[in-house]
């Protein structure tokens, strides 16, 4: 059983809480089918890497993602989740986005805030992650608790060699600092997760992923969402987002964060 007042806090004080066994075995093969939607319908943003003998896929802001997703999404748990972790009533779902990585030795994901890449700021935001491969916590999702209160950063733009070298040339965001090269200053947490485990993160805290070796299969799923208490926060270039264009025409900064486009999940519609 969750103690969803000590959640409520934890995802308030850190930015991240671990949430295990939230989904059960049918609400699982539901988010899995859609996983493997995205993987037969890519969008725009779908790519393959390839080196080493590994595979990094990903894909996300499939504009045509609801034919895949909205049935799972109206009948898992994860919107309610969402609600009791803010303490808010009302939550939309946003975007997914889908990795595979398998084969050989792939490169970790470079420290970053998800905030930094997408126009909204605010209370109420989060993100699930689910896998749907067992991971240990050294090589599980990592975050800085507590870093969704602080400074937003510049994005990173993943060049190899340069985990912090700022995607937004422009911007005033600081620089992400290097906290791989100084581990032990800072405060860093993971967890080992299992199917029907999730862990709920703010889109601004930061947070890292483990490289994946040789034999190891990871598959993930991420469903981001949204409350009542996000604005429209444009970030340099960053106006829409890819499946919600023009956002930027009829949002000013402050603004609630909305569109018509975005599907609501709860509270539950009446039936």
């Amino acid at each position: 059983m969750i103690d969803w007042d000590a959640a409520r806090t934890r995802f308030s004080d850190d930015g991240v809480v671990f949430l295990p066994q939230v989904l059960d075995s049918a609400q699982m093969a539901a988010a899995l089918e859609a996983w493997r939607w995205s993987l037969a319908h890519p969008a725009i943003g779908g790519k393959v890497a390839q080196a080493n003998d590994s595979t990094f896929y990903q894909d996300l802001y499939n504009p045509r993602v609801l034919e895949g997703y909205r049935p799972m999404l109206e009948a898992s748990p994860l919107a309610e989740i969402c609600a009791r972790l803010w303490g808010t009533d009302s939550v939309w779902f946003m975007y997914e986005q889908v990795f595979l990585k398998e084969g050989g030795e792939t490169r970790r994901t470079p420290w970053h805030q998800d905030g930094s890449y997408l126009p909204i700021g605010g209370m109420d935001t989060a993100v699930a992650w689910i896998t749907f491969d067992p991971v240990s916590a050294e090589d599980s999702l990592e975050f800085v608790p507590g870093s969704h209160r602080g400074t937003m950063y510049n994005g990173s733009s993943f060049a190899l060699g340069d985990d912090t070298a700022p995607l937004f040339k422009d911007s005033e965001a600081p620089r992400l600092p290097d906290i791989e090269a100084d581990r032990g200053a800072w405060e860093i947490v993971s967890w080992p997760v299992t199917p029907g485990d999730v862990v709920v993160f703010d889109v601004a805290t930061l947070h890292g992923g483990a490289a994946t070796h040789i034999g190891q299969r990871r598959r993930t799923l991420t469903l981001r969402f949204f409350g009542e208490r996000a604005v429209y926060a444009p970030k340099a270039n960053r106006t829409s987002l890819p499946n919600v264009p023009g956002m930027g025409e009829r949002l000013a900064p402050g603004d609630p964060f909305r569109d018509a486009r975005f599907l609501q999940l709860w509270p539950k519609a009446s039936a």
